[in-house]
């Protein structure tokens, strides 16, 4: 019987474990043009014992960013500054893909200077917070031809720097309501030319891009993360098991390292996704009001998921795959710190012996 603390192939890869430290937001890339800090490099270091790490939402492009401080990886600056936390993972022996988000209409013009994008000029309802407070998410500009085609284009760049950064691949951010998510729904995507209108066109700009990308750095160094029937971020997905059966046949032929499942509501279509993917599966499980935990171990030994992905665990603990083989105990992750801020409730999480 397989378990999560046996390794695994990834790509071109064989993880330590199966144990995933699934993408978290912390906002603390205080660097010059959002770049990241010696501290995020402590950060990700820490947690080098996890299966595979995959960073933080990092914008491809300056319209990309959706929240305060978070990382880019389209500039030289940038780049270089990556460069001290991919070596800290690597002195480890971990392994760390980036995580590649285009927030699309989740943004605000304060941030970037610029009108936010999207698939269609439908506004998400809620607020951003900004360097002046909250605000209302405003109307995204809906992406030309030649904007579409610049977004693509910007992914590819943005992975192939990852690579010059040391990044050991990148994962394409399809979920949460961003804007890979935005052309695959049926609320923020109202198109009727070729990238909307039917399945085929909202699954288009996703398979465009993980074509681009895998062209770019090796379809073997790309993933993938998807949410279906998550709402999140004002998104509707009608007939959503139609839409992603579609875009994984789309995608099998690519040969991508894993498809990365941020389970929704609709649990009982999982299996489905399970059994259509041609190559291995990362599940981060539905756990409404609560946290990944140790019973997502079985996901595993139960041939559910080649890997489970866990968020708040790994926020707060981040030795999360000796925690998890011990039984415990785990550190509780205080929200009040989550984001933005210093190396209180960052990299001040106490491990279970002194050397991290």
């Amino acid at each position: 019987m397989t378990t999560a603390f046996d390794g695994g192939r990834l790509g071109r890869y064989t993880t330590r474990n199966r144990v995933v430290m699934a993408p978290m937001t912390r906002s603390r890339a205080y660097g010059e043009g959002a770049s990241p800090t010696q501290l995020m490099a402590e950060y990700y270091g820490q947690r080098a014992g996890a299966g595979l790490i995959i960073t933080e939402g990092t914008q491809p492009s300056a319209v990309g960013q959706g929240y305060l401080n978070t990382p880019g990886l389209h500039t030289a600056t940038q780049v270089e500054a990556w460069k001290p936390v991919t070596a800290a993972v690597h002195a480890r022996g971990g392994l760390i893909f980036a995580q590649l988000m285009h927030s699309g209409r989740i943004g605000h013009p304060s941030l970037h200077g610029a009108t936010p994008v999207s698939a269609s000029p439908v506004a998400a309802a809620g607020q951003v917070f900004t360097a002046e407070g909250p605000q209302d998410l405003v109307t995204p500009e809906p992406l030309d031809e030649a904007g579409i085609q610049a977004t693509i284009t910007d992914f590819a760049d943005a992975a192939r720097n990852a690579i010059e950064a040391g990044f050991d691949g990148v994962e394409l951010h399809g979920a949460n309501g961003y804007l890979l998510h935005q052309f695959l729904s049926t609320n923020a995507n109202v198109r009727t030319d070729g990238w909307g209108g039917t399945v085929e066109g909202r699954i288009r700009l996703v398979v465009e891009v993980a074509r681009a990308v895998a062209g770019a750095i090796g379809a073997d160094r790309v993933g993938l993360r998807i949410s279906p029937s998550n709402p999140f971020n004002d998104i509707v997905e009608d007939g959503h098991r139609e839409t992603y059966l579609a875009l994984v046949d789309a995608l099998n032929p690519l040969g991508l390292a894993y498809l990365h499942v941020g389970e929704g509501p609709d649990t009982e279509f999982t299996p489905q996704l399970r059994e259509r993917w041609n190559g291995p599966l990362i599940l981060n499980p539905y756990t409404p009001g609560g946290w990944t935990g140790p019973e997502a171990l079985k996901l595993v030994e139960n041939g559910e998921a080649d890997l489970v992905s866990y968020g708040a665990l790994f926020l707060a603990n981040p030795d999360l795959p000796e925690r998890l083989a011990a039984g415990g105990p785990f550190n509780t992750p205080d929200y009040d710190k989550a984001y933005g801020g210093d190396h209180t409730g960052y990299t001040d999480y106490p491990a279970l012996t002194a050397a991290v």
